[in-house]
């Protein structure tokens, strides 16, 4: 099972999700992606994730994050033992979620967004300070990510698998390109028993 975890105010409907149910559609496999619509809050969003996880093992569970999404995702990897796919993770969104506390929409649609202060604890609650296996990870970073700063990514996963992109921008917007990569280490998934 893959799971897509996008980021910030973002939603199944985002540019990287949408390309890779694309292309598990085109494997026949589009049974085994789950990309659920996240809530604002991290502790309730990681309990949705968590709850749709339990029935499978660490082995056939592969995570994709975007974003903060990445950020979850490295906390959930850490605590189930599944690999992990991280899109310009967010490193210490504490720092920069700060100035978005209060009510606004989600970039897909007109519903609204309320991310409250209490939020940023439950952020910080998800710290990971160090990857304790690096092969678990797969990292794809944009030099040219606009939003943060991918040499802070780069020194987070270090011995991690690594693809920094030259250029580009948070979005990755050339992800057509990487996705048979990343659904290629996370399908590697299930084979390590």
């Amino acid at each position: 099972m893959i799971v897509y975890l996008h980021g910030f105010r973002s939603s199944p409907r985002s540019f990287k999700a949408r390309v890779v149910a694309a292309s598990m559609k085109q494997r026949g496999m589009a049974a085994e992606l789950l990309c659920p619509q996240l809530p604002a809050s991290p502790k309730e969003a990681m309990a949705l994730v968590q709850t749709l996880l339990a029935p499978y093992k660490a082995h056939q569970v592969a995570i994709i994050g975007s974003s903060l999404g990445g950020y979850y995702a490295t906390w959930l990897a850490e605590q189930m033992g599944c690999r992990a796919v991280l899109l310009n993770p967010a490193i210490v969104p504490l720092q920069d979620l700060d100035q978005h506390v209060g009510v606004t929409t989600e970039y897909h649609s007109d519903k609204p967004f309320e991310f409250k202060r209490e939020y940023i604890d439950e952020l910080r609650a998800l710290a990971v300070d160090q990857i304790t296996r690096p092969e678990r990870y797969y990292l794809i970073a944009a030099t040219g990510d606009e939003v943060l700063d991918y040499r802070a990514m780069v020194r987070h996963y270090a011995g991690a698998e690594q693809r920094v992109i030259d250029g580009s921008d948070h979005a990755i917007s050339e992800f057509p390109q990487y996705v048979d990569e990343v659904l290629a280490f996370c399908l590697a998934a299930d084979a390590q028993q």
